[in-house]
This record gives C-alpha cells, structure tokens and sequence, in this order.
C-alpha cells in the first residue's frame, strides 16, 4: 500500500491513540503532522486539550498546535484556511501530509468544502431567537419545517442550535440551508484522501479516558487552569466549552473534591467519546475503519 501521494486524514473518539499511531504512520512514510482539533489550535491549554508532547514533536513535524490565543475564537472557516496553506507547504517539501483530530467538522470542511453563507445581521438572528423562545424547539421545528422543508433531511428535530441557523438562513438569504450546502465543493478532489478512523470498543475506551484523565491531574492540569482563569476569558467564547475548566474550577473554589472532579471529567469525556462516535457513523461512512488491534497490521502492509 502507498500512500506518500495522498492527504491522510486520522480520526476517531478522544483518547483513541491517534498521537502515538499518526508518528509511528509519519515515520514510516515521510510525513508531517497537521493539527485537526479544535482544542489542540490554543496555546494555553496543552495539558487539558492533550497536544502531543515535546518529545512527539520532536520526532515528527507538527503544525498548527498550540499557536492561537484562548481569548480569541477560532472557527472552522479559519482552520480551513490555514490547513490548505500547510498542506501546499508539506507537499512542497516532497513529505505527506497527515492530519489528525477528532473534530469531525473540521474534516467535513476539507473533504466536501465549507459554506460561504453571508453575514446575517444581528437584528434578524436576535428576532429568530425570540421567536424559538416563546415557541419552544418542538414547535419551533415544526415552524421551521413549513418555510424550509429541506431542513427535515439534515437537522435533527431536538437541534435548537441548527434549527434556529436554519430559519435565520432562509429568511435572510431567501435560500435553503440545505442548498447552500449543496453548492459547495472542497479545494481538492476525493482521490487525494486517504481517511482512517480509529474505532476503540466502547469498554476499553472507558478505560483509556479514566486513565488519561487521573495523568491529567498528575502532570498539571490544575495549575494550567489556574493559569487560564486568570486570562478573565470572556464567556462567550469557544474556548469555555471545553471539558474540564468548570469542574476544576469547582475545585479551585473549593466547592468540589479531586475526586469527584476526576470522576465529573470523565463521564464528559465518555459521552463527548460517545458523540464523536455516533456522528463518525453518519458522516464518515466511506472511512477505512480500523480497531485498535489492526493498527500495527495495516503500518506493516504500508510500503
């Protein structure tokens, strides 16, 4: 198998082994390492959002880790700029670019393009989101689905966020969400991908996410925390969602155990690990699906 002329893409759940097997793949075949995690872009954050280590980047190129400041967010359409820049840059150098993540939209960004819907004013997102105040998703739904029937085939009937983005779409642009969809196409073509996802069993991935989260403790993290709320990061922004700043700071205040935080860190990590899967199995279906145990067997099949 030869794959030093295409563009490697390697997903799959948090704490799957993408690190370890991306350097053991890029040693074996020239490549070079480009970040496709929406955590691992802020610098602030390297202990929580678990970049590769010193030791990794030494042994492999890595780009686009940790180079982006927590007090600014950071979009898909911005990543997606930047990744087509690296990408050109390590194809340039004769080397494969591999990009590893778990940030499935990132993904979709690079595969099949990114919508370029125009800007909505403010004074129509607010009027929208009044109107699925005082409706509720449910009804609101139904409402969306009389003005934009194409809805029903992308959006989930308990998806507020995406219900709500669809409504704005067609009653600003006057056109579909699903069409403007429709009409995108990626900067490459399909053949120039080669895509991996790193399906762990569901017990075993417990495990690996309680473990990793216990070494989170160990090395750090807390002091790392301790470091980022003193940034006073405004609320609104991205970087807030990430699991684990409010349950240590829980801790830091003194209203939660270490126990306990590591026990509440954990359940999130598993039920983020849980929806990354459920969303691979919807919009990675043409992906080479690989169990732990079969990783070592395909490096060995590559030439």
């Amino acid at each position: 198998m030869d794959l030093k002329s295409k563009i490697i893409l390697i997903s799959g759940p948090t704490a799957s082994g993408k690190t370890n097997f991306s350097i053991k793949l890029a040693k074996k075949i020239n490549g070079e390492i480009i970040n496709a995690d929406s955590m691992q872009v802020y610098k602030e954050l390297r202990i929580l959002s678990a970049r590769p280590s010193s030791k990794d980047y030494q042994k492999i190129k890595h780009h686009l880790y940790g180079f982006h400041s927590v007090k600014n967010n950071f979009s898909t359409g911005e990543w997606l700029k930047f990744v087509i820049k690296k990408i050109k840059e390590v194809r340039k150098r004769k080397k494969t670019p591999i990009l590893v993540g778990g940030t499935g939209l990132y993904f979709k960004a690079l595969t099949d393009g990114l919508v370029s819907i125009p800007n909505i004013p403010i004074r129509y997102r607010n009027k929208i989101r009044s109107l699925h105040k005082s409706l509720g998703q449910k009804k609101f739904y139904q409402e969306l689905l009389k003005y934009d029937p194409n809805s029903k085939k992308k959006i989930n009937p308990t998806d507020s966020q995406r219900s709500i983005r669809a409504y704005e779409v067609k009653q600003f642009t006057k056109k579909s969400l699903h069409d403007w969809f429709q009409n995108t196409k990626s900067y490459f073509v399909k053949d120039d991908f080669f895509k991996i996802y790193i399906d762990y069993p569901r017990e075993e991935l417990i495990q690996r996410i309680n473990k990793r989260t216990e070494q989170m403790i160990e090395i750090g993290v807390i002091n790392e925390i301790k470091r980022f709320l003193k940034l006073k990061v405004r609320k609104d922004k991205s970087v807030n969602k990430a699991i684990g700043i409010h349950e240590i700071k829980e801790y830091l205040e003194k209203r939660k155990d270490i126990s306990n935080v590591i026990e509440k860190i954990s359940i999130k990590t598993r039920q983020y690990a849980k929806r990354q899967s459920t969303w691979a199995r919807s919009n990675m279906i043409s992906w080479l699906k690989l169990p732990p145990e079969d990783l070592n067997k395909f490096l060995k099949k590559i030439k």
